[in-house]
């Protein structure tokens, strides 16, 4: 592994994308960079750095494989199922006793906005069954830009589907060609806006001016990360959350030492946590 040409092409790619990879792992950044090297016919780090320098489709083609986001809807059924049954109610009796209507939610690192829409769609049919009178605000954010429009726009493959009950699908989707097309009423509970976690200046999302989130999805972002930007998230995060509020990983992922007293674990099936006091 040549650990220092690795890190000039992450620096390079930074310094004209403004995206600062240099925080994943080292070995993520080896597979997903020799990954180019086929394409490129190159055989080594030294001459697809040389490659890269000139070449800025390349620069593109590298930043789409280190940003890859890979999701479907409804991924992780079960933490789903106890947002819908569990903890969207405990949320909304405790806004009653405090005389709120307001639920904020984020979902950091949206990809294409499988998972904001998934929360969308839950939220839309406990409210319309149980209290149309609560506001959702639902934020999804992620530093690609490309994956921005693509959840924007709500056009999906059959295999983002492929966890959907067939009333659902039925219900927000519309078939076209080989794609379906997520009705409005869904894609309007959603604000997509560019937000890259990593960087130390921008504590929240500016779409939603400030924090006080009551759930926060941040699921498979951890893992790309090493221990120390994975601390600068975590202050993020916790930062962001309500005094109680969820905060949801993925099942690859887990809290880091560094806050291990400031959450909970809320049951044993999946990966959700509540911020302690």
């Amino acid at each position: 592994m040549d650990k220092q040409k690795i890190y000039e092409i992450v620096y390079f790619l930074k310094s004209t994308k403004g995206i600062d990879f240099s925080g994943y792992r080292l070995q993520i950044l080896e597979r997903r960079i020799q990954k180019r090297f086929y394409y490129t016919n190159t055989e080594n780090f030294n001459e697809y750095y040389e490659y890269l320098r000139n070449s800025p489709a390349e620069l593109n083609n590298l930043f789409d494989v280190l940003a890859l986001n890979v999701s479907h809807f409804f991924r992780n059924a079960l933490t789903f199922e106890l947002l819908r049954k569990k903890i969207i109610p405990e949320i909304l009796n405790k806004k009653k006793i405090q005389n709120e209507n307001n639920i904020r939610i984020w979902s950091a690192g949206c990809a294409n906005g499988d998972e904001p829409y998934s929360v969308a769609i839950i939220c839309k049919e406990f409210l319309d069954r149980k209290e149309n009178n609560f506001q959702i605000n639902l934020f999804a954010t992620d530093f690609d830009e490309k994956s921005l429009n693509k959840g924007r726009k709500g056009i999906y493959k059959a295999s983002s589907l492929r966890n959907i009950k067939y009333g659902i699908l039925n219900k927000y989707f519309v078939a076209e060609d080989d794609n379906f097309i997520l009705s409005d009423e869904i894609k309007k509970m959603v604000r997509f806006s560019f937000f890259d976690l990593v960087n130390k200046h921008s504590r929240f999302p500016s779409e939603s001016i400030y924090g006080g989130f009551d759930i926060v999805f941040c699921r498979n972002v951890l893992i790309y990360y090493d221990i120390e930007i994975q601390k600068l998230i975590f202050d993020r995060l916790y930062n962001s959350l309500n005094q109680n509020g969820y905060l949801i990983l993925g099942e690859a992922e887990t809290i880091i030492k560094d806050y291990k007293y400031s959450f909970r674990r809320e049951n044993n099936y999946c990966k959700i946590y509540v911020k302690s006091d």
